[in-house]
């Protein structure tokens, strides 16, 4: 997106009428190749851009652009630390593709580096595991996935789609918890900004009321032994249009439901995601999973209830009892109770489909 684009975008992200001659001017365009950019961006980003008799244009609801500064302002010195790249894209295929292929070149850059200068190459692999993550926070995906390749339904500056890539010393198989960790970090960041009745649903999804506010796409590549690269993707609902969630085959809610007038701004929550997020990978290192155990638990929203698990194409029936140390599902069925891991199966609640 050009920078002309942007500032057309940003002229018009509060809401109310602008006109075509300011517009023209602020951007040094005619109002002719105005009005064109605007068709396009409508076309492209189905932003909706309404034509006001006398008064110019305007979108139908406002939005908060995300800003480097903005969010980096919200973040406490910690939290900054544990960042070593924040990146806004304005429209990407996947922040989880576009920083797995970032952590892939690195990789394989330090690979290159150890083999042509006889570098040791265990001290190498300790420095790509520095404590400290890339970030990349898209206004728009043009092929966001959810779990088990399911579309993520992206529009265009109104919900969060947010990726941290994280370096590991840990072997892939380590961090089998880590989704859940994740989970509870999400959580908590709502929690911080005021919502109440949040609720997990193994092993990535937050609830509200029974509905899916969030989810989580953990993506881990590494060698057998480690070290590990690992990206964590968030896409958090705050805004959806009715004709944009066709593609969501499960109940959703999106933020502006939940707080109403008194949501908090787009680079608030990026900024809380990102502090509990950069905390929690920090601290699963040297602790794993168990001290993110008792929070799950707290808020597993289905504890005890009778629920159909999806395994390939095998629908297994039983009742949910909750996860084990290791973050495994436990499932009581008619044979006894079965453990499953993240990854292998779906849950849905009876009466969802």
């Amino acid at each position: 997106m050009s920078p002309r684009v942007r500032e057309i975008i940003r002229l018009l992200a509060n809401g109310k009428p602008c006109s075509g001659e300011t517009i023209a001017a602020a951007v040094g365009m005619s109002r002719a190749a105005v009005w064109k950019i605007l068709h396009q961006l409508d076309a492209e980003f189905g932003l909706g851009i309404e034509s006001v008799r006398g008064q110019g244009y305007r979108l139908p609801e406002p939005i908060e652009l995300l800003s480097l500064d903005a969010i980096q302002a919200q973040l406490d010195a910690e939290s900054r630390q544990r960042i070593s790249v924040l990146e806004i894209l304005d429209q990407v295929d996947s922040t989880n593709a576009y920083l797995l292929e970032s952590g892939r070149r690195t990789a394989l850059a330090a690979k290159s580096s150890a083999r042509d200068f006889g570098t040791d190459l265990a001290a190498d692999a300790g420095e790509i595991c520095a404590d400290a993550g890339e970030i990349c926070l898209a206004e728009r995906q043009s092929a966001g996935r959810g779990r088990l390749g399911r579309r993520w339904v992206s529009p265009f500056g109104r919900n969060i789609y947010l990726s941290i890539l994280w370096r590991y010393p840990l072997a892939p198989v380590q961090l089998g918890g880590l989704s859940l960790a994740c989970g509870v970090a999400v959580a908590q960041a709502l929690d911080q900004l005021g919502v109440e009745g949040i609720g997990l649903k193994w092993p990535n999804d937050v609830h509200w009321q029974r509905r899916k506010l969030a989810g989580l796409l953990l993506e881990v590549a590494g060698e057998a032994q480690g070290p590990s690269l690992v990206v964590v993707g968030v896409g958090l609902n705050l805004r959806l249009r009715a004709e944009e969630a066709t593609a969501i085959d499960q109940p959703w809610v999106d933020l502006c439901e939940v707080y109403g007038d008194r949501m908090p701004g787009r680079n608030a929550l990026a900024a809380a995601l990102i502090g509990r997020l950069t905390a929690t990978l920090s601290r699963y290192t040297d602790a794993g999973l168990a001290p993110f155990l008792e929070d799950w638990r707290r808020l597993d929203a289905y504890q005890g209830e009778s629920v159909s698990l999806l395994n390939g194409q095998q629908r297994i029936q039983g009742r949910y009892c909750g996860i084990d140390a290791q973050g495994n599902l436990l499932l009581e069925t008619d044979a006894g109770r079965r453990t499953f891991a993240a990854g292998e199966v779906s849950l849905r609640p009876r009466g969802n489909g």
